[in-house]
């Protein structure tokens, strides 16, 4: 008899439909509930049997999380573990195809049983989302960008190997710092991990449609417009890419074909200053087709596109609404650009053993000019400069006596560490940024612009043209 009323009622709710827009991703089961009696498809008195049930496997878990030792933990603990035990019944409820159908669930079986298939799932998924992250890894591009290779290479090995489906089910065990093109960041736990190495994983597949010299390009180009280190800032590759394929396209060329001649910016800058928002809108969505026909990007990888397109939209629009497209379209910054090239070679730097040795004499000496006769004798790589400036093997005047050896071009170089901020966001006046100086904690810096301040405006001036000049590549003293 019981079996037939429990059939009963399924039929009953299953031709109602529910107003799915009231649902939510986050907490789906609890706003499934309240929908559900809205609508009449659950009753208040099984609502009501529902939150009892889901407070005595609570109990259950708090027993085990103790190890039957005791039900007595701290508020927060017993909170996070509630939030986890209903990340799981949502895991349950969420597999199914409509709503109704996950009522029905909620109807018929217990929440012990449903609390129990969810952990199933997110077992599943946990073994789908460290299968997915091998394939990333495979798939990973070779480009000195920090942010990329730091989240592949240690973030997400830690969600991998902390990740607790019983008790902190809703978190992710890991700070990813890559940024998306496309990122849903109202999911929780194993399901945006999962999603975040879907993206990636579509992201990194559009980008090995390019050769690794244009990639390359792009990055290199990409900082030098912007005035700062590609390596340690965050942004997205994908983005970069796809936009510049799509503005090959749109000024004549091929989708692969990613480097924008002088030619082809000045086009593109008059064809979309002169166009109005719909038309500048229709000419993406149309190289964009024309890029997902051209590379075969498949379903998956087209859809994703398709959901960047709006973005790469507005960007376009107010690009032109201020009249400048010069940070949206990545071409080459030419050599005539700058007046000088500085690089640092790497072969120069001191083993670790000569560098404790030099630090150990810096220090052992009260002589200021034989401290910087030392340091001037046998450092000449900048690397090896920030290593001893940080060493703390100067004091006081003696850092100025170390800044009064430098020509221009040293203390410029010394400015692009100092002022990185001020400098990547384009600001002319050096005279003010010297005047104001930066807030610091690092002793060298703090001298630096003490000392830097003693110059004359002339020198000041000089010293600024120089490094607004110089470009962190060619520097590499990251």
């Amino acid at each position: 008899m019981e079996f037939n009323h429990k059939s009963e009622h399924s039929r009953q709710i299953s031709n109602k439909l529910i107003d799915q827009s009231r649902l939510k991703q986050n907490q789906y089961t609890l706003s499934l509930l309240q929908e559900g009696q809205r609508s009449g498809f659950i009753s208040n008195q099984k609502a009501y049997q529902i939150q009892v049930e889901m407070l005595q496997v609570l109990q259950q878990l708090l027993l085990q999380h103790t190890q039957g030792e005791s039900s007595s933990v701290t508020t927060e603990t017993a909170e996070g573990m509630m939030t986890s035990l209903i990340y799981a019944i949502d895991a349950y409820t969420l597999h199914f195809k409509n709503p109704e159908e996950a009522l029905i669930q909620l109807n018929n079986k217990s929440i012990k049983e449903i609390h129990s298939k969810g952990v199933e799932l997110l077992r599943r998924y946990v073994d789908e989302t460290k299968q997915l992250y091998q394939e990333v890894k495979k798939l990973k591009l070779n480009v000195p960008v920090d942010a990329y290779q730091m989240t592949i290479d240690e973030s997400l090995p830690v969600f991998m190997r902390h990740y607790d489906i019983i008790f902190e089910a809703q978190n992710t065990m890991a700070s990813i710092d890559y940024p998306l093109a496309v990122d849903d960041m109202r999911l929780q736990g194993v399901f945006y991990i999962k999603q975040y190495l879907e993206r990636l994983q579509m992201e990194t597949s559009f980008c090995h449609f390019f050769s690794y010299q244009d990639i390359m390009y792009i990055l290199i180009n990409f900082g030098k417009i912007n005035r700062f280190n590609y390596q340690i800032e965050l942004f997205n590759i994908f983005e970069l890419m796809i936009n510049n394929a799509v503005f090959s396209l749109m000024s004549g060329g091929k989708a692969t074909h990613v480097r924008i001649s002088e030619i082809q910016f000045e086009r593109l800058k008059q064809m979309l200053a002169d166009s109005p928002a719909d038309q500048r809108a229709k000419s993406v969505h149309e190289s964009i087709s024309q890029l997902q026909e051209s590379l075969q990007t498949g379903q998956a990888l087209t859809d994703y596109i398709n959901l960047y397109r709006d973005t790469l939209v507005q960007r376009v629009n107010n690009a032109a609404e201020i009249g400048s497209f010069e940070k949206l379209i990545i071409r080459e910054v030419k050599e005539h650009e700058k007046t000088m090239v500085f690089k640092v070679n790497e072969n120069d730097r001191m083993s670790d053993i000569k560098m404790r040795n030099l630090v150990d004499r810096v220090l052992e000496s009260n002589d200021t000019e034989e401290k910087v006769q030392l340091i001037r004798e046998h450092v000449v790589s900048l690397h090896d400069y920030l290593d001893l400036l940080h060493a703390g093997c100067l004091f006081n005047k003696e850092y100025d006596a170390l800044f009064a050896s430098f020509g221009n071009v040293e203390l410029a170089i010394l400015a692009k560490i100092v002022f990185y901020e001020e400098l990547r966001d384009g600001i002319s006046d050096f005279l003010d940024m010297i005047a104001e100086g930066v807030e610091t904690e690092k002793e060298w810096k703090i001298h630096y612009i003490a000392f830097m301040k003693q110059l004359d405006d002339t020198q000041i001036k000089a010293v600024g043209l120089l490094a607004h000049e110089i470009n962190y590549e060619d520097i590499s003293f990251y």
